[in-house]
């Protein structure tokens, strides 16, 4: 596998109802370099590798049947905007799926990149911007914090359908460990 065409992953969750609307497969990316005070996630943050995927190998592996879309979290998915555009395009182009990223930087921030333009056009939903422990999100709405725009790219969703039954939600795999997930938590447990 090509290096500068995979992608570093941190953790798969091959079904979520509470990382954005329906059934979700959720793929949380490995890096980031934010420094978000008060994250949920830091064991994403570090930039060494945790495990390489190609774009299509998420989808062999992970994908069952039922899903309606893919959710994209981290670290910071826009650090790698390449291998993040091709998995948006195969999630939309070759799975039908919709697709949802959160991302600590602004849209507008985006915009100004050239490799993160690529990724935006297969994103039909983007939630932007750092997370800020003292706005911690206190409504059922599926974000970290109230600073955190919902940008609604494409006409598959709109604010309604992101308020959630609950903010977490514990998953137990075939294999099972058990994964606790949700808005201020990711863990694991053997």
């Amino acid at each position: 596998m090509n290096k500068k065409t995979s992608l570093n992953i941190h953790a798969v969750i091959p079904c979520s109802r509470i990382n954005g609307p329906g059934k979700r497969l959720v793929v949380f990316f490995q890096g980031c370099d934010r420094g978000c005070a008060g994250c949920f996630n830091p064991a994403t943050h570090s930039l060494g590798t945790a495990a390489l995927y190609s774009a299509d190998e998420v989808f062999e592996r992970h994908l069952t049947p039922g899903i309606d879309g893919l959710t994209i979290s981290g670290g910071e998915p826009f650090l790698q905007p390449k291998g993040l555009a091709g998995l948006l395009k195969i999630a939309k182009e070759r799975r039908n799926l919709t697709t949802i990223v959160y991302t600590g930087f602004t849209l507008e921030e985006l915009q100004e990149k050239t490799p993160s333009t690529e990724a935006l056009k297969y994103t039909d939903v983007l939630i932007d911007g750092p997370f800020v422990e003292s706005k911690k999100e206190t409504t059922l709405l599926a974000r970290g914090s109230s600073n955190q725009t919902f940008h609604f790219l494409s006409d598959a969703y709109t604010i309604e359908d992101f308020y959630m039954p609950g903010k977490i939600e514990i998953n137990i795999g075939r294999d099972g460990v058990i994964v606790e997930t949700g808005f201020g938590v990711l863990r694991t447990a053997q």
